[in-house]
This record gives structure tokens, C-alpha cells and sequence, in this order.
């Protein structure tokens, strides 16, 4: 133990400067990223006072790659050191490495920008106009996937490849690839076609009449679309399968329809005119209904047990449950516009006619109850 002691003394008695040296350099990396952190934390809060998202996204993009450049200065100050001190091959790797970490964190500082302006672009909170989120997540995937692309051909580049030729065997080697991959590629131009023509974005209720499609868009990706049923299942779909169904978007509806048959007794087919006269009037001034659209209510059919009248009318509003609550009240008030003429709302029944000629002891006592006739016992 005393051996060591004095072994390590002796070295540092030799190599104190050195040893201080490190000690400064990796006491001002430390330093500069703590200030670093505390400018941008101060940027920060001066740019959410602008009415622009650019400023905040460009801000927060910097962090990262500030600090991450001082660390990697630091590194090469270091090794600037060592270089003095120890004679070594690893150190031969700085320069390319130097070189490859520029080309990261431009890379970093492109990508980061790219996905907090996504974020804030459709965040009511940094703009009062969001734009629509899936437009904009498609331009930011192909944004980060052109970064990537970049810094690879640069990187290869810099490292003496030649881009031409890398190129050119991406050429050829991508027609291969193309009929290998070709379920892959349709899924991938399905997907970019589902962000051109937005049939539907992501929060939208869609169905298929052609396939068992229905639920909520939870997300769609550049291969597959993830639906949620309403009974709360994850449905993957395959992108190429929108190119060859008729997709139904019911949440882009403008209004929700009320088309009932009511039906009244036989014995009020003189009430008939007014009940429908009421009943009219009563859409036409509602709330919630669009007196604008189609509205019709008339005296529709005579059928085996009642005379019918139809109501065919569109509500304001288009959510589902706002929507019942809307036809809840309408066929109450037409119930009630119904009684108020002394009139009432028909149920199947069923009439017998006995002969005369038949005894009394010959027949066998029926109970008639609501159209459905039962063997007495």
C-alpha cells in the first residue's frame, strides 16, 4: 500500500500541470452546459411571449446539440493534452470522429426543430389557428426521413465513399428490392395517398361498407392505419387496403337525420290533419332542428293496424349522443301533441268476428291480448 502511495505522488509530482489542465477543461464543460441550459431556459420564456411557433421550436431544438458540441469541444481539448503526454494510435481517430459527430448534430439540431414545430403546430396552445395534424405529421415524417438520408450520404462522403456510385447501386439494387417489397411499397404509397386526399385524419369515425370496418383513427402510419373499435379493440390495417374500399367518413356529416313512422289509431283518422300540422310546426321552430334541410312530415300509409304519418327531418348538431337526446325530445313532444288531440298511438291489435250460428258452448274462450291471440285454459 506504501509502495503505491508513493508511486502515484511521484506520478502526479510529474504530471500535475497535465493532470490541472484536465481538471479546467472538464470544470468548464461542466460550467458551460450549466449557463448554456440557463440561457436557453431564459430564450425560452422571452419566445412563448411571441405569437409565433418557429422562435419556440427553434430555441428548444438548440439545447441538445449545444450542449452535446461543448462536451465534444472539451473531448478535444483533452485529447489535445494527452497527445502531449502519451503517444498513442486511438488518437489518430479524433479528426473522423470530429467529423461525424458535426455531421450528428446538425442532424440532431434538423430533427429536433422539425418535431417541436410539428407539436406546436397543431397545439391550441402556441397558435390560435392549429393546423390539421395529419397534414402535418406527413410533412414531418418525410422531412425527418430526407434529414436522415442526408447526413448519410454526407457522412459517407467524408469518410471517402464515393455518393455516385452508392447511388448508383441504389439503382439497381432498388429495383430488387422493389419486387421483393412490392406489399410494402403499396402500403407505403397507400399511406401517402391517405395524406394527399385525406378521406380522414386521425380523431375521425370511419366505417367500410365493403369489409367490417368501423371505429375510431388512432394513428396513421406510413404502412399500417390503427383503428379503435367502439368496443375498445386495436384494428390494424394494412395502408394498400383503402386503394379497394369505398371508406365512409361519418364524423365529416353536417347534420344527423330523424326518419320515424308513428302510427295512430283508426278511430282518429279525423285528428290526423292537425296532428300533422302540429307536429310540423313544432320541427320548424325547435332548436335544435335545421329548419333549412329537408322537412317533411305527412300522412304516410294506411297499414294493418294504424294509420301512419312519417317525420323526416335533420338536427343542428352531429354528435352522437346530443343527437338522442335531440330525438328523445322530439318524440316525446309528437306523444304529447298526439294525447293533446285525444288521440293515441296505435299497437297491433287483432279483431274476431263469431258467427251467430255458432253456440256459445262450441266456443272455446280466447284471450286477445296486444295483436297475439292465446288459447285460454
Amino acid at each position: 500500500m506504501g509502495n503505491f502511495s508513493k508511486s502515484l505522488n511521484s506520478w502526479v509530482g510529474q504530471h500535475y500541470l497535465w493532470v490541472l489542465e484536465l481538471f479546467i477543461v472538464v470544470f468548464a464543460v461542466l460550467l458551460a452546459g450549466y449557463l448554456v441550459n440557463l440561457l436557453v431556459d431564459r430564450f425560452s420564456l422571452k419566445a412563448k411571449e411571441t405569437l409565433t411557433v418557429w422562435d419556440d421550436a427553434l430555441i428548444e431544438a438548440c439545447r441538445k446539440p449545444i450542449v452535446w458540441l461543448i462536451w465534444i469541444l472539451g473531448l478535444n481539448f483533452a485529447a489535445g493534452i494527452a497527445a502531449k503526454k502519451i503517444e498513442s494510435d486511438w488518437l489518430l481517430i479524433i479528426e473522423p470522429v470530429n467529423r461525424l459527430a458535426v455531421i450528428f448534430l446538425g442532424a440532431l439540431f434538423l430533427n429536433n426543430f422539425i418535431k417541436r414545430a410539428e407539436s406546436n403546430l397543431i397545439d391550441p396552445k402556441f397558435t390560435s389557428k392549429p393546423m390539421d395534424p395529419t397534414t402535418v405529421r406527413a410533412v414531418a415524417r418525410l422531412l425527418r426521413a430526407a434529414i436522415l438520408i442526408t447526413s448519410f450520404l454526407i457522412a459517407m462522403q467524408l469518410f471517402g465513399y464515393s455518393v455516385s456510385g452508392l447511388l448508383a447501386f441504389g439503382g439497381i439494387g432498388g429495383i430488387a428490392v422493389g419486387f421483393a417489397a412490392k406489399d410494402l411499397l403499396a402500403n407505403f404509397f397507400g399511406g401517402l395517398m391517405i395524406y394527399l386526399d385525406r378521406p380522414f385524419a386521425v380523431g375521425d369515425w370511419v366505417r367500410s361498407p365493403d369489409q367490417e370496418i368501423e371505429g375510431t383513427v388512432e394513428d396513421i402510419g406510413w404502412r399500417l392505419t390503427r383503428i379503435r373499435t367502439f368496443d375498445k379493440r386495436p384494428l390494424y390495417i394494412p395502408n394498400c387496403v383503402f386503394a379497394n374500399i369505398s371508406v365512409e367518413n361519418p364524423s365529416r356529416m353536417s347534420h344527423r337525420r330523424i326518419f320515424e313512422t308513428i302510427g295512430i289509431r283508426y278511430s282518429d283518422i279525423d285528428k290526423m290533419d292537425q296532428i300533422v300540422h302540429k307536429v310540423r310546426s313544432m320541427l320548424q321552430s325547435h332548436r335544435n332542428i335545421d329548419s333549412s334541410e329537408t322537412l317533411i312530415v305527412n300522412f304516410n300509409q294506411f297499414s294493418s293496424s294504424s294509420i301512419d304519418f312519417f317525420v323526416y327531418t335533420f338536427t343542428e348538431t352531429t354528435d352522437w349522443i346530443d343527437f338522442h337526446q335531440v330525438k328523445q325530445e322530439i318524440l316525446l313532444n309528437i306523444s304529447d301533441i298526439i294525447i293533446s288531440e285525444g288521440a293515441e298511438v296505435a299497437f297491433p291489435t287483432t279483431t274476431i268476428d263469431l258467427s251467430e250460428e255458432v253456440s256459445s258452448d262450441d266456443v272455446t274462450p280466447l284471450s286477445v291480448k296486444r295483436g297475439s291471440v292465446a288459447r285460454g285454459s
